[in-house]
C-alpha cells in the first residue's frame, strides 16, 4: 500500500499557549501525537485550525508574550485545483512549495500571509476548506454541517456531474424567470417608448429626405427671392455687351470689338504681323455677342414665382426643424432614423420574446424534473450504500450498537420550479450510538469520540474520492480499547493511503500504526510551563509505546510487548 502524499511538510509554532517554540516535520501517511493528558497535544491541533482560518480562541497567546505565530510549508504538486486558485489570487506556489503563516497580537488582531503576501484571514478558510479537516469535540467540522452531507452522498454515488447538471438547469430557469419578470415590469414603459419611436419614425419618413437636395433647394430659394434684382443686373450686363436695341446710338462691347477689329484688319494690309490681332479681336466680338445672348436667354427664364418660393421656404424649414431634433445634417437625421427603426423592431419583438421564454421554460422545466429525479434515484442508492458501509465500520470501531442513517429530506424549491439548485432533497446524517435510541442528527447526539469515529468511518467509505487532504483526528480513541483500538488504528492507516492523517491518541494499538510519531511532554522550569514536541524513532518510540501500554513504571515485559506491537504493525503497513 502506498502512502498518501504529505501536504504539510513543516509546522512551526511560537508562543502559542504553553508551546514556546516547536517545529514539526510531518511525513506522508499516518502521523500521531502522543503524551500525557494536558501535555499540550491539542495545541498542535489548535495551531492547524488557526492556520486554516479558524477564529483565534481566548488564551491562545502565551502569557507575557506580545505575539504568537504559526507557520507551515505545504507541498502542492498533487493539488492542481489549489494551485489554480492560488494563481487566480495572484499568489502562486514556487516550485510547488507554499509558505503560509498567521500571527496573533496581544491586542487580538490577527494577520495572515500566503506565499509571502498579506491576505485577509478569511482567505485561509477559503483556500483550505475541504483540504484540511479536523474532527474533535471542540471544532465544528464538515461532518456537523448538514449542507455538506448531500455533497458527500453525491460524491460517493458518482453523482457530482448530475448534481452540477441540475444546478445549471435550475440556474437557467431562474435566469429565464428573471428575464420574463423584467419584460413584464417594463411592458408599460415599453409601450410608451414604442409610441414615441413610431412617431419619430413617421415624422422622418414623411419628410422623404434626400441628402443631395438641400444645396439645390437653398440655391433655388435664393434665386426666386432675388428674381427682380437678378433680372435688372442681367439686363445691364447684356446692354454692356451688345448695346440697347431700343436705342441705336447705344453701343456695347461687341460693337467696340468689331470696330477695333476692322481698324486692325485694315492696318494688316500694311503690316501682315497684325493679322493675328485682328482675328483675335473678331473672336472677342463673337464671344461678347454669344455671352449677351446667353444672358438674355437666362433673363427670359427668370420670373417671380411666390407659390414656388413659399414651398421652398416650407421645405427648408421642415428639414432644418428635423436637423435641430435629430441631427446636424440630413445624413445624421437619416442615421438616427435607422437607429429608431432598429430599437422599434426590438421593442416589437419583446412580446415575441415573452412567448419564446414561455415555450423554452416549459421544455426546461420538464428536463430539470427528469434530471432531478435521476439525481434523487442515485442519491437513494448511494445513501443505502453509505449506510451499510459506515454502520459496518462503526461496529468495527467499537460502537457495536451504532446505527447510521442517511435521511433524504424534501428541499424547499423556488416557486414554479421542480427543485432547487441542489436537487429535490437534502441529505442529513443521523446516528444512534446506543440500542433503543432512534437515529438523530449527528450534531445533536454525537460525543467527541463518537463524532471522531463517525468521521473516520465516513472518510474511510469515501477515502478514494478527493484524495490529498489533511485529516486530523482528536479523541477518536475515546472509550475504546483492545480489538476496537486495533480496528481504529487499521482504519486510520488505510485512510492514510490517500490522505495525510494526523491523530492525537492515548492508545498504543493506534500509535503503533504511525508512519511518523511525535511525543509531547510538559515541563516546568523557572516558574514557567513549557511543552516540548519531538519526533521519536527507535528506542525512544519503543519506550513511548511501552509507557502508553503500561504506565509510568515500564518493565522489560512491557518493553517487549511494545516492540512486538510495533513489529506487528510494520508488517501490515509501510512506514
Amino acid at each position: 500500500m502506498e502512502l498518501g502524499r504529505a501536504l504539510i511538510e513543516t509546522l512551526r509554532i511560537e508562543n502559542l499557549a504553553i508551546v514556546e517554540r516547536a517545529e514539526l516535520e510531518f511525513g506522508p501517511g499516518l502521523n500521531v501525537l502522543t503524551g500525557e493528558t494536558g501535555a499540550g497535544k491539542s495545541i498542535v491541533l489548535g495551531a492547524l485550525a488557526f492556520l486554516a482560518g479558524a477564529r483565534a480562541a481566548s488564551g491562545m497567546l502565551r502569557e507575557g508574550c506580545e505575539s504568537a505565530s504559526v507557520e507551515a510549508v505545504f507541498r502542492t504538486e498533487a493539488l492542481h485545483e489549489l494551485e489554480s486558485e492560488l494563481e487566480a489570487r495572484g499568489l502562486g506556489a514556487e516550485a510547488h512549495e507554499l509558505l503560509v503563516s498567521r500571527s496573533l497580537g496581544a491586542n487580538g488582531r490577527s494577520r495572515a500571509r500566503v506565499g509571502g503576501s498579506l491576505v485577509p484571514v478569511a482567505a485561509l478558510a477559503e483556500l483550505f476548506r475541504g483540504r484540511i479537516e479536523i474532527s474533535s469535540q471542540h471544532d465544528s467540522q464538515a461532518l456537523l454541517r448538514a449542507e455538506t452531507h448531500g455533497w458527500l452522498v453525491d460524491r460517493l454515488g458518482g453523482l457530482l456531474e448530475q448534481r452540477s447538471k441540475v444546478g445549471e438547469g435550475s440556474s437557467t430557469l431562474r435566469a429565464l424567470d428573471e428575464e420574463l419578470e423584467q419584460l413584464r415590469r417594463e411592458a408599460r414603459d415599453r409601450e410608451r417608448r414604442r409610441d414615441f419611436l413610431a412617431f419619430q419614425l413617421r415624422e422622418i419618413d414623411a419628410a422623404e429626405l434626400d441628402p443631395g437636395e438641400i444645396d439645390g433647394l437653398r440655391a433655388e430659394r435664393g434665386r426666386l427671392a432675388h428674381a427682380g434684382r437678378i433680372g435688372e443686373g442681367l439686363d445691364a450686363a447684356r446692354v454692356a455687351l451688345a448695346g440697347d436695341p431700343l436705342e441705336s446710338e447705344t453701343r456695347g462691347a461687341a460693337d467696340l470689338f468689331a470696330e477695333a477689329a476692322r481698324e486692325v484688319d485694315t492696318l494688316s494690309a500694311l503690316d501682315p504681323t497684325l493679322t493675328a490681332s485682328a482675328e483675335r479681336l473678331q473672336g472677342l466680338q463673337a464671344e461678347a455677342r454669344e455671352a449677351a445672348l446667353e444672358l438674355e436667354r437666362y433673363r427670359d427664364g427668370i420670373e417671380a414665382n411666390p407659390a414656388r418660393l413659399d414651398w421652398l421656404e416650407e421645405r427648408l424649414h421642415l428639414v432644418e426643424q428635423l436637423q435641430r431634433k435629430y441631427g446636424a445634417s440630413v445624413e445624421e437625421v437619416l442615421g438616427f432614423r435607422d437607429e429608431v427603426a432598429r430599437e422599434l423592431a426590438n421593442l416589437e419583438g419583446a412580446e415575441g420574446r415573452e412567448a419564446e421564454i414561455g415555450r423554452e421554460r416549459a421544455e426546461r422545466v420538464a428536463s430539470l424534473a427528469a434530471d432531478a429525479e435521476k439525481l434523487s434515484a442515485g442519491r437513494r442508492r448511494a445513501g443505502r450504500k453509505l449506510e451499510r458501509v459506515v454502520e459496518s465500520a462503526l461496529h468495527e470501531l467499537g460502537m457495536p450498537e451504532a446505527r447510521f442513517r442517511v435521511a433524504l429530506l424534501p428541499a424547499e424549491s423556488p416557486t414554479d420550479l421542480p427543485c432547487g439548485p441542489a436537487g429535490s432533497e437534502h441529505a442529513e446524517f443521523r446516528l444512534s450510538a446506543n440500542a433503543g435510541e432512534s437515529p438523530r442528527p449527528l450534531r445533536k447526539v454525537a460525543s467527541g469520540g463518537e463524532l471522531s469515529r463517525a468521521f473516520l468511518a465516513l472518510k474511510g467509505a469515501l477515502r478514494e474520492h478527493g484524495a490529498g487532504m489533511v485529516l486530523i483526528f482528536d479523541e477518536v480513541d475515546a472509550a475504546i480499547g483492545g480489538r476496537a483500538a486495533d480496528k481504529v488504528g487499521r482504519a486510520l492507516a488505510e485512510l492514510a493511503a490517500q490522505h495525510q492523517v494526523l491523530c492525537i491518541t492515548h492508545l498504543p494499538q493506534i500509535a503503533a500504526f504511525a508512519n511518523v510519531h511525535f511525543r509531547v511532554q510538559k515541563a516546568s522550569r523557572g516558574g514557567r510551563t513549557r511543552a516540548a514536541i519531538a519526533r521519536i524513532d527507535g528506542a525512544d518510540r519503543v519506550a513511548e509505546i511501552a509507557r502508553m501500554a503500561g504506565g509510568e513504571k515500564v518493565g522489560e515485559a512491557t518493553l517487549r510487548h511494545a516492540r512486538e506491537l510495533l513489529a506487528s504493525r510494520s508488517g501490515a503497513f509501510p512506514s
